[in-house]
Order: structure tokens, then sequence, then C-alpha cells
């Protein structure tokens, strides 16, 4: 396959550390041995940080400290992907420790080294490595301290448990704790040790538990609304109905009513602080705004061809041959349209910021994906030196992509500014549905043709707004073209990021066009795949779903089965699903699903098992339920009561299984199940009742209309 140009660019950024004296992070450290792994060559240091004369330009650090537990900084964020576990897997792997022995210190902007943000299942494929290579440095760095203490050669010692042993005396011994003690060393070794081979893995490929879910399911755990401080007063803003609206008078007669409210107005917002929420609220209420609203004449209906009629303009992504060719080799050559609506986060966590002023230095805590993106967008907006902001990072309440953009951090800190005091302020519902960014509505336009073999000839695929991320061509046609539209400010509201951005739709659309080619000309949709796969990883992990669901099997009544393939963030994803279909009332309920993936190392399966299960029932939301209704700007989804998503009841089991490639490169594992399961789902719909429905979702009405 291809690169994925998108993660490439992605990749590029999470290294672009800002200009900023790394020596900071070090001198706030405690004793200990403190190992460095910077991508690219830098000299040897061996030396205490008070006599450093290098500034250290590094991506990841560890600290052996003077009890033997290792801290682990990380600029990436826990945000329920499990990272907080995997990442201290292969830390105590290399550095041979008990992973229980490790804690995980993530996202703090005064502690951790620079990271652009937690998104695109980059975190296992890229900073996975770098801690492994830091924990191996620590183990030898260890190992040369006590070869000098034990005076002799390296060689013959090994470690285990976090102490090193004299191979042929094990009474002889010294734990990492008392090698540490009254030092603070830092180094990075040029000759790079050698990390281990999956034949030599004790931790790595083993099944943990989350390292934060007894926290979790206890209560224990933090969240930025969950930060409580001394004088802290809460913070409610004005709200106008239609997005883009500008305030253009302010009517607050209304505060006389209450006692203790403090107003707060600038450029862009009408806010109040109070230190009851509910009085804040309350106040909130009584102020009445006249916005001026932009007028869009566009819903949830006419979206799509409002789309198609303002974007005209196209980057060719991938192309091979000529369409014209191939569409003469073609015995059938058909159309197709699918099209794919707004979808929200409905993350169980809003966006919140808790944060207060000393003197000049502002602390926060920011339930976002991008702590040090948070940081500079704070400073720069309150114009401030970014060393003045301090985020400090805490648990985050699911992500998807969309805490990414961080307006809640900006508003808390200018209204804090404000009032002198500590400031909490928290999206109510329906805030974060009108202001967390939607996936993108989006259209795809796909010809394709087969010949009299069964075998695809032809390709045309044009892509509006869903981007070309997993789009490059895994199966075998020679002749064929990848296009993208996009606009700037075509939407009438906020898009962005969204559990791997655009993939979902595309891949609804390749897999249902696919399936539609392969009834076309009578053959198996598993069979059809297989003859038409150029990719042999891909292959195997079709034939690897195939098996683990019983492929051919005899299907009751009003059943169907469906297959989708896939690739996102490095990861193949073959998934096949079964479902039921009640043709009176168009209801499907989905019975199972089998979802097979090459994602290379396995490093935690418990941990790869439930985010594929949590990235399935995510899609099942996706595929049938979830659905944005407006009217130009204004939201006429704004709760839970009026945007439906998978409940218990719905969810269907779910059997995870993966390509055994423990030597291979980890690869991302946060994201690419979900993109499946719309195709999947839909080519099992018309399996079971001949509807085929080339909309999500999947509604018991546009069921009953495709049967018609």
């Amino acid at each position: 396959m291809k690169r994925d140009l998108q993660n490439d660019i992605f990749f590029n950024d999470l290294y672009q550390a800002p200009v900023y004296d790394r020596r900071k992070f070090l001198k706030n450290l405690g004793s200990g041995i403190i190992v460095v792994f910077c991508l690219g060559d830098i000299s040897l240091l061996n030396a205490s940080c008070s006599n450093t004369s290098e500034d250290l330009n590094f991506n990841a650090y560890l600290r052996v400290k003077e009890n033997g537990r290792v801290d682990c900084y990380t600029g990436k964020i826990e945000m329920g992907q499990g990272i907080v576990t995997s990442l201290a897997q292969v830390l105590a792997e290399e550095l041979e420790v008990s992973v229980y022995d490790v804690d995980m210190v993530m996202g703090d902007t005064e502690l951790c080294p620079y990271d652009a943000g937690t998104w695109g299942s980059l975190t296992t494929r890229f900073t996975d490595p770098v801690i492994r290579a830091a924990a191996a440095e620590a183990r030898e760095v260890l190992l040369d301290l006590a070869s000098e203490k034990f005076e002799i050669s390296k060689d013959l010692l090994q470690v285990n448990n976090g102490a090193i042993y004299v191979k042929n005396d094990p009474s002889k011994k010294i734990s990492y704790a008392e090698l540490t003690k009254g030092q603070k060393i830092v180094k990075n070794l040029k000759e790079k040790p050698q990390i281990k081979k999956a034949k030599d893995f004790k931790i790595i490929g083993k099944p943990i538990l989350s390292m934060d879910a007894e926290a979790k399911v206890t209560g224990k755990a933090k969240y930025t609304a969950d930060i409580k401080l001394p004088g802290m007063v809460y913070a409610k803003i004005v709200r106008p109905d239609i997005f883009g609206s500008e305030k253009v008078s302010v009517d607050t007669s209304g505060l006389s009513d209450f006692e203790d409210i403090e107003f707060v107005e600038t450029d862009d917002f009408v806010a109040v602080v109070h230190k009851d929420p509910e009085v804040a609220n309350k106040a909130m209420n009584s102020i009445r705004v006249i916005w001026k609203s932009p007028e869009l004449k566009v819903d949830q209906e006419s979206i799509f061809n409002y789309l198609e009629e303002q974007i005209k303009e196209s980057k060719v992504f991938e192309e091979a041959g000529s369409l014209k060719v191939g569409k003469a080799k073609s015995k059938i050559y058909l159309e197709g349209k699918y099209l794919d609506g707004y979808k929200a986060h409905a993350c169980m966590e809003t966006h919140a910021a808790t944060c207060y002023f000393e003197g000049d230095k502002l602390t926060m805590w920011v339930s976002t994906q991008t702590p040090f993106g948070t940081r500079s967008q704070v400073a720069k907006e309150l114009n401030m030196p970014e060393e003045k902001v301090h985020v400090k990072q805490v648990f985050l309440g699911g992500g998807f992509g969309g805490k990414g953009f961080n307006s809640q951090a900006i508003e808390a800190a200018l209204i804090a500014k404000k009032v002198g005091k500590p400031v909490q302020l928290s999206f109510s519902r329906k805030e974060e549905f009108f202001y967390n960014r939607f996936r993108t509505a989006a259209v795809v336009n796909v010809g394709a043709g087969v010949d009299e073999k069964g075998e695809l000839t032809v390709w045309d695929f044009d892509i509006y707004c869903a981007g070309t991320r997993g789009t490059n061509l895994f199966y075998d046609i020679p002749d064929n073209r990848t296009r993208m539209f996009n606009k700037s400010g075509v939407h009438p509201f906020g898009t962005g990021a969204w559990r791997a951005p655009g993939n979902n739709t595309t891949t609804f659309a390749r897999e249902s066009h696919i399936d539609v080619l392969a009834n076309a000309a009578g053959i198996d949709p598993y069979d059809f795949r297989i003859r038409n796969l150029k990719d042999q990883n891909m292959v195997a992990t079709l034939k690897l779903a195939a098996e683990t669901f019983g492929w051919g099997k005899e299907k009751k009544s009003n059943r169907g089965f469906g297959i989708a393939l896939g690739q996102d963030a490095g990861t193949l994803v073959a998934m096949i699903s079964e479902v039921e279909v009640n043709k009176q009332t168009g209801e499907v309920k989905v019975i199972r699903v089998i979802c097979a993936q090459d994602m290379g190392q396995v490093v935690n399966p418990h941990g790869a098992t439930i985010q594929t299960e949590g990235g399935i029932t995510m899609g099942v939301g996706y595929a049938l339920f979830e659905e944005i209704e407006f009217e130009g700007g204004k939201m006429k989804t704004d709760n839970f009561n009026n945007y439906e998503f998978t409940r218990f009841s719905k969810t269907p089991e779910i059997n995870c299984v993966f390509i055994d490639k423990m030597d291979a490169k980890p690869q991302g594992g946060g994201e690419p199940a979900i993109i499946c399961v719309g195709a999947s789902i839909a080519n099992a719909v018309f399996d079971a009742c001949g509807a085929r429905v080339n909309r999500l979702p999947i509604t018991p009405q546009r069921v009953l209309s495709g049967m018609s």
C-alpha cells in the first residue's frame, strides 16, 4: 500500500517542538537517573543538569527515582484509549521492571516534552517506539553504573525486576533504587541498544487490565470539572441560537434580581460568574442579547445537493491508467451516490476548563486533546508568554477528535483575568452540540466497472468534504482516479475531526459499491473481494474474518451477512456483520460483528480488544441512529433526547481477532475498527431484504423505501 500522506503530515508536526528551554523540565525533577531520547543525532550528554551547556531537544524521557519507581513523561494524553497502560507496558518490558512500578506523567506542559496533540492513532505507532528506545537506554545506563559499582564487565551482569545481578553470583545484586540515590544524572547514549525481539517479551503482548480502570469505576479519577479551587466561581456564557451570529446589543437589567453576580463582556461574548453554578445559570438566562445572524437556507436533507453545487474545484489524490479505457473494457459499469450526514462526538464529558491566575502566571486544567496547543492559543489570546501558561492534564472523558479546539479554555482564561478569581467553565450539553465541531456531511460519487471474468476494470471515486484518509486502493484496478472536492467555509457550522476522520464515509461508499458490483456480476461478495484484492495482507485479514465468522453458513429468516474492508492508521480491517431486518417496520438489529485486524504488534491484547469493541459500538450508532437535524445555522438536535446513539440494548455480540505479527511495528488501534461498521451493516441489510441504502444512518424509513 501507499503511505498515508495525511498521517505523514501529522508525524512531521508531532515532533516539531517550539523553541523552548527544555532544561526547565529537567530542573523541576528530583534526584534520579533521567534518560532522554531524541529523534535524530545529538551528542552524548553525561553530566548533571546544573552544568549542562547544551539545550536538549528531546521527544520522550523517563526517570528512575530513588524509591525504584519509574516516571515516564510524554506529551500524549489519556482519553480512554488505554495508552496509560500500553506505554507503561513497553517501558516496563525494556527496563525490566514491573508495569505496576511505572507512573505515566502525561500532557503537563511544564513537565512533559512537547507534543502537537493526541489524535490520528499516532501514539502507539510513533510514541511507543520512542519510549521503548528510551527505556532500553535507561537499562544500559543502569548496567554501566552497576558495572562501575561492582568493578566488573557489564557483560557479566543481568537485569530482572528492577535489580541488577552478577550472573554467576546472584547474591551480589543492587536495585535500581540504590543506584540512583543522591544522583541526578541525565544521559543519552551514542550507541543505541537493541530493543527486544518478540521471543524475549515478558510484558508486551500480555493482556493487562487498564491501569486507570479502578480509579474510573470508583469515581476517584479526576476530570476538569472535578477540580475545585478556593474562592472559585462558575462562569456561564450567553449563546446565540444560530451559528455565526454577532451580538448587536445587550440588556443586563435582569441581573438586578441576583446578588453577588459579576458581569463580564468582551468583544466576543457575554458572561456572568457566581460561586453557585445554578445561580450563574439563572442569571445568564436573564440577560437579553440581540444578535445579527447569517441566513442560509439549507438543512439535513438539502445539504448534499448544496455541497455539490457549491464545490466545483477538485484535486486528484490517486490516479492510474485511463478511465475511458477502463470503462470500455467493462462488461458492467455502475454508478452510485453515497451520502453521510453530520455526526456529533457525543462525549460523556462536555468541554470544560478550570483556571486561576497567580500573579502573572496562569494555571489551567482543560478537557483537551492538545495541551500544548491550548497553551499556545491561550497565550496568544491573552498576549502572554507561553511559559506563563501552565496546562495541567487530568483525565479526558472522551475526545474522538472533538477536543482539539479549545474555545472553552480561552473563554475561561479571559473571564478569570477579568474577575481576578479562579474560574470554572463547563459547557452544557446544548452548548456541546452547538460548538463541538461536527464530523462533516459528505457526498461520494462512484463509477466502477467489472469485466466478464468478474475482475474490476475501472474506478472513479469523487469525494466531497470527507477527505482522502484510507482511500488508497488496495483492490487491483488498473484504471482509476480518486478526487477530493472541498471548500473552506462551505458548511453552516463548525466541522472537524471525528474518529478516523472521513474514513467512515469513504469506506461506506467504497465497500457498498464493491458489493453492488459483486451482486451485479453474480459473484459472492467474499469471493469477489478475494479475486480483486492486490494486497496479500488484506487477503489474509479477510480470510481470518471469514473463518472466524463462518462465512457461507446458512442464514436464518430475515437475516443477512455483510463484509467491509478498510485501512486506517497503518492497520488493515476486515469486518463481517450479521443483521436481522423487520420487513414490516424496516428496523435493523445488528446481531453480531466479527472484526479481524492486521495491526502489527499488539502491545496489550486487552486494550486492543476494548478499543475495537468501543469503535464498533460507536460505529453502530453512526450507521443506524445518529443524525443531526438543523435549519441553516440553527441546531434542532441539541441533546441526547433527540440524538440517538448505541445503547446497551442495541449493542451486538462483538468478536475481535488479530493477525499474529508480534515482531512487526505496532500500528493504530483506537480508530481503525470504526471505519467498516457502516458498510458492513449496509451490505448485510441488502443481503437480508434487498434494500440498498446509500445514505447513513440506515433508518427504518430508508430501509422500507429501499425495499419498495
